[in-house]
């Protein structure tokens, strides 16, 4: 018997509670609609559950093991010791849950209803909430409008099923011991962040990625500065690897893989899969509605997010586009605007920045030097480095550089920054970059000194072709 299965009226639905969904909601509120938002797992979502937070949690874990057997400063430690359980504990219960508690109570405080549980699409104007709890217990909600931010999920590649010593990122973020040999496959956002991360925490790391490089969506000379850092951690970066096999034991797995037609095999205590992530658009009855699904299982949709059922908007990982937490907020809060009746509400990727927490940090935002001449635009970068930041000096972290892409008129289209707080530092050129902003802008802003931001205005002043602490 199916428990509470007549249709309720809600004005709006949102489907999951990561970055994209609860911020939507939150914002559809603010905006006089009655919410209720549907999650089938933790609020928060992937981001602040098992992705986004966590990572860095266990990123900054890993620096503060290493800067405590430093002695460069001179200053003597008798040595660090680890206790991972306590690590693990911090980031789950001081960090995590900090967090996904928070995002509730602002939920709540906007009046959100909460359901718990799995969602199925009957059409464009109606859906059924299965219980987490009860496979027998369902109800049913009628909806004026619909916000879909379901995100995704890890993909599992062929002989390397997610059991045992075998683990996707997930599982990567919550081993119960550091491993003395881990195997990362993927070399992307996510597999350069937690091999450097476990390997500041003392595993030694293999990094196997099918392709030329890792990091792909960084220019080279970023990547080069990730790959000097790995290879003093003692990482291993194997490219061209192209994973063929795994075999498990109670103690650890051995890996299969090829580099063009040689085979070779690394016996490892965990292998963590890192390949890529799939939207979560199947099983909810998509098909059912008018919501077009397109190339890799994308909702295709306009610039305000909506799809080819007026009402129904998708956001987030299930739309082209980068995977990113931040993407999915802004296109949250404009896809509420659009409910609210605001046409003029679209997104705008221009200032979209991406940052990759490796050692150093890379961020970039606006579009590369080599990406404006395929544009047929006339572009210079000015690029200035930490080594003469005196910041960057005093706390020995000098790799890396802020990088400037201008046009002949001096108007910034595009940044990119390796280095020591680059993601923090890339929030001024983002702003600069959306706004159309001229490099004397920022030449002529003052910096505090000494501060990392001063290599952004040195750069602007490369730019204008008047440097002065270089």
């Amino acid at each position: 018997m199916v428990v509470g299965d007549f249709a309720e009226e809600r004005e709006t639905i949102v489907v999951g509670s990561g970055p994209g969904g609860y911020v939507a909601a939150i914002h559809a509120a603010e905006l006089g609609q009655k919410v209720m938002i549907v999650e089938r797992d933790e609020i928060g979502g992937v981001c602040l559950n098992v992705g986004c937070i966590p990572s860095k949690a266990l990123i900054n874990a890993g620096h503060r093991y290493q800067a405590m057997q430093a002695d460069q400063f001179g200053i003597t430690s008798t040595g660090a010791t680890l206790d991972f359980t306590k690590t693990q504990a911090w980031k789950d219960n001081e960090v995590v849950k900090r967090l996904t508690s928070g995002v509730e109570m602002l939920l709540k405080k906007h009046k959100i209803e909460i359901v718990k549980g799995e969602v199925y699409l009957h059409d464009n104007h109606k859906l059924r909430v299965m219980s987490e709890t009860s496979d027998s217990a369902a109800q049913s909600y009628q909806f004026d409008n619909l916000i879909l931010a379901t995100g995704s999920r890890p993909i599992e590649i062929p002989n390397f099923k997610f059991a045992g010593r075998v683990v996707d990122s997930t599982g990567g973020l919550n081993l119960k011991e550091v491993p003395k040999e881990l195997v990362v496959i993927g070399g992307g956002y996510i597999g350069a962040e937690l091999a450097g991360a476990y390997a500041n925490l003392g595993a030694h790391v293999t990094i196997l990625e099918g392709t030329p490089s890792i990091l792909p969506n960084f220019e080279k000379d970023m990547v080069e500065l990730v790959l000097k850092s790995l290879k003093e951690k003692g990482v291993a970066v194997i490219t061209g690897a192209m994973a063929q096999k795994s075999e498990q034991t109670d103690h650890d797995v051995t890996v299969t893989y090829k580099v063009g037609d040689d085979e070779h095999t690394i016996t490892a205590d965990y292998c963590m899969v890192t390949v890529g992530r799939r939207p979560n658009t199947d099983e909810m009855g998509l098909e059912y509605t008018d919501v077009v699904i397109g190339q890799r299982g994308l909702i295709e949709v306009d610039q305000q997010g909506r799809t080819a059922a007026p009402n129904i908007f998708a956001i987030g990982d299930i739309v082209a586009g980068a995977a990113l937490a931040h993407k999915s907020s802004f296109e949250g809060k404009v896809a509420a605007e659009a409910i609210s009746g605001d046409a003029s509400a679209a997104v705008d990727y221009l200032g979209m920045p991406a940052v990759c927490y490796t050692d150093p940090e890379l961020a970039t935002v606006g579009i590369t030097k080599a990406e404006a001449t395929e544009k047929g635009l006339h572009v210079k970068a000015s690029k200035f480095p930490f080594a003469a930041n005196g910041r960057a000096i005093t706390l020995a972290e000098t790799d890396g550089f802020v990088r400037l892409v201008s046009t002949d008129d001096g108007t910034l289209v595009g940044a990119q920054v390796a280095g020591p707080g680059a993601s923090d530092l890339i929030a001024e050129l983002t702003l600069a970059v959306n706004s159309g902003m001229n490099v004397e802008d920022i030449a002529l802003t003052i910096h505090a000194h000494p501060t990392l931001a001063e290599a952004t205005m040195e750069a602007a002043d490369i730019a204008l072709g008047m440097p002065t602490n270089i």
